[in-house]
């Protein structure tokens, strides 16, 4: 196994995860097995690497902006990378309500088939979790999301991995450093290079176990899947969100071959763990390690454009959730509430959910709850929110797989222009878990 990459024994891991699981599903006490004896070991693998990310991003952003040497240079990274980020996000909307506005998924479904879905998801706790959480963010000033960048207590920030906190508390530090004398900033500097190797390395050795755990994942992924009929029922819907991410990647390939000169399948191979990752966890948050040492190690970013593109990309930048919100509020007005698809409403949706993705958090699902405020801004009946929900709720968690690697590649496209435009891609130095195993012998 020593001589297959890993992105193909991440692959045999999920083909098998998913043959296993469909064997378990047919099998009685089968999806008992899974839950109790398959499904922690992919827990327990995300917790790893939520484990690290926090101090990943804390060292790596630190280490970053100290090395610019150059304050200026970051107000000029963080333009760049922000409007880069709208851009894209405004593209992937745009695609999204093309594609749902032109197939129409919506408008052939029977009644019967919204009446089985309504009277199976509309009071699912799922639904109801989601329309709980989207009524709080709703609730909140207009300013509440500028508010919540600015810890009170960093430790608090870190313990909860409040991304956005985190980044601008390592920032503050990060443009101190630059700000007073250089031989009292270089402890710390060293101090937080060092664990930004320990870090990476821990990623390495994370990464021995991929396989095993995204096995793990999908066969519990698998397992869930109980109604097959409603499944194959919103199956042109599912199609059309599929087709539309499927469009994005395009665009990000067509960018790195444009302004870059790469390859866009030199870049799909050396992205293609993190991706996988990202498919399985459905945490962009989750994959962020990997992602960081896939654009480092293997893409060839400069450590201070990945350590500041790509955690801002996880938290702020969700193509992949801003396309579904397009596609899935269309959907859901072409089935219950077709007088509502003005050209007004699909602007205003344009909008929100470009905001929406700034303040979408980086885990499971997270997408269905902005959705919620989307469907809210264009004025859709409260009443109905439920049953909205209901219609996409079956077959959200394999969407939000699929949408999840949009993210991740977006965050990585993105970190590939901003070096190249800053003249920070360099040849990439790729490092085994096992370089100094020698040494420790």
């Amino acid at each position: 196994m020593k001589k297959i990459a890993l992105h193909w024994k991440i692959i045999i891991g999920m083909v098998l995860g998913v043959i296993f699981g469909f064997i378990m599903n047919s099998v009685d006490g089968g999806k008992g097995f899974v839950t109790d004896w398959i499904a922690p070991f992919g827990t327990i693998f995300i917790n790893l690497l939520k484990l690290i990310a926090v101090p990943l991003i804390l060292a790596s952003l630190i280490k970053g902006i100290s090395d610019l040497k150059d304050i200026s240079k970051i107000k000029s990274m963080g333009l760049r990378t922000i409007l880069i980020y709208v851009g894209t996000t405004l593209v992937a909307i745009v695609i999204g309500l093309s594609i749902v506005n032109t197939l129409k998924p919506g408008t052939g479904m029977s009644q019967d088939t919204i009446e089985k879905i309504k009277l199976k998801y509309e009071n699912d706790a799922g639904v109801t979790d989601k329309l709980t959480k989207a009524s709080a963010q709703h609730d909140a000033g207009p300013l509440q999301a500028l508010v919540d960048i600015f810890p009170s207590n960093i430790f608090t920030a870190l313990g909860e991995a409040q991304m956005l906190q985190v980044i601008f508390f390592a920032l503050f530090v990060g443009i101190c450093l630059l700000l007073i004398p250089e031989k009292d900033a270089k402890p710390l500097v060293k101090f937080f290079n060092s664990l930004n190797e320990v870090v990476m390395k821990m990623v390495d050795l994370i990464m021995l176990f991929a396989p095993y755990a995204v096995f793990a994942l999908m066969a519990n992924v698998i397992i869930a899947f109980d109604d097959t009929e409603i499944l194959l029922k919103l199956l042109n819907y599912a199609l059309c969100v599929v087709a539309g991410l499927a469009l994005m990647i395009v665009f990000y390939l067509i960018l790195i071959k444009s302004f870059t000169g790469k390859s866009p399948l030199w870049f799909l191979n050396k992205i293609s763990p993190a991706q996988l990752l990202a498919f399985s966890t459905s945490s962009s948050a989750a994959t962020l390690p990997v992602t960081m040492e896939r654009v480092e190690e293997h893409i060839g970013v400069d450590k201070e454009v990945s350590g500041f593109v790509l955690p801002v990309g996880a938290t702020v930048n969700m193509d992949g959730t801003s396309l579904y919100q397009g596609i899935a509020a269309v959907f859901i007005m072409q089935v219950i509430w077709p007088e509502g698809l003005t050209f007004t409403n699909q602007l205003v949706i344009i909008a929100t959910a470009l905001l929406a993705s700034i303040g979408s958090a980086a885990v499971p699902s997270a997408g269905m709850v902005m959705l919620v405020i989307v469907l809210e801004s264009i004025g859709f009946p409260a009443e109905l929110l439920p049953i909205g929900l209901a219609l996409i709720f079956a077959v959200d968690r394999p969407l939000d797989m699929c949408r999840t690697v949009v993210n991740v590649t977006g965050d990585a496209t993105v970190s590939m222009l901003v070096a190249k435009s800053l003249d920070k891609l360099h040849e990439p130095k790729p490092k085994n878990w096992d370089d100094n195993y020698d040494k420790v012998k």
